[in-house]
């Protein structure tokens, strides 16, 4: 059994980024965008109405304050500040998720927030701080090995170990960086190969051709590449078609 997880709502105002519509009719939780990296009370307002209809988990994707640079842009937040600002991004999907007669189910950090959490224990303590601070025991989803992941256990709270079907990674399982050439995986054939390494065989090959061993609860495809919504059906296809169940993990 597998979760398969999607960004959503990285739209604001007039500009719209991903396909929220196809893809919640694949995938089986979402990542909500909640204002600091894309994302604004209408786009989250409807993203919530339309999981919560077809059955979709709404997660807080929360983020560093930067909108301009879409959250992906290395930052440094004092922790007491960074906790703050992710109990608040919970707070404001809380109330469009409970409007859906939903809720929030989980929390994800985006971007370099991610990628930081993976290797400093103080951001990822402050991060787990802000998912306490918004109340509830809520699941934090995070790169398998990873301080955020150390941190949620620590505070009592479910880690998920997350895997990328159309990101690459280096040898210590790590991905590899967006400024890196070959970073993201946009071949549709390549991500479902990809996606069943991870959910038959445990594992993906890492850009210096070793294997490296991944163990993973939910599965993510990233809703803002080219052909996303398409390529999360044919990755859904056909793990199912390999006898994966799939089921939101939260």
């Amino acid at each position: 059994m597998i979760d398969l997880n999607a960004d959503l709502g990285e739209g604001f105002g007039r500009w719209t980024l991903t396909d929220d519509d196809a893809l919640l009719s694949v995938v089986t939780s979402a990542n909500v965008a909640c204002g600091f990296h894309a994302g604004d009370p209408s786009v989250m307002h409807r993203v919530c109405a339309l999981a919560a209809e077809r059955g979709v988990r709404i997660g807080a994707q929360v983020s560093y304050r930067d909108l301009a640079g879409f959250g992906r842009r290395a930052m440094d937040v004092p922790p007491a500040e960074l906790a703050a600002e992710v109990a608040y991004q919970i707070g404001a999907l809380r109330v469009f998720a409970e409007a859906a007669g939903s809720e929030v189910a989980y929390v994800k950090p985006h971007g370099a927030l991610y990628n930081r959490t993976v290797h400093d224990a103080a951001q990822a303590c402050a991060v787990v701080a802000g998912v306490r601070l918004a109340g509830g025991v809520l699941p934090v989803l995070g790169l398998p090995g990873s301080r955020l992941l150390d941190a949620a256990a620590e505070a009592g709270l479910p880690g998920v170990p997350e895997a990328f079907a159309d990101r690459a990674y280096t040898a210590r399982g790590t991905l590899v960086p967006r400024g890196e050439a070959d970073s993201v995986v946009t071949d549709a054939d390549a991500v479902v190969d990809r996606a069943l390494g991870f959910a038959v065989r445990g594992g993906v090959a890492a850009v210096d051709g070793t294997t490296v061993a991944v163990a993973a609860r939910s599965l993510c495809v990233h809703g803002d590449t080219p052909g996303a919504a398409r390529i999360a059906a044919r990755v859904r296809a056909a793990l199912e078609a390999a006898g994966v169940g799939i089921g939101a993990f939260a």
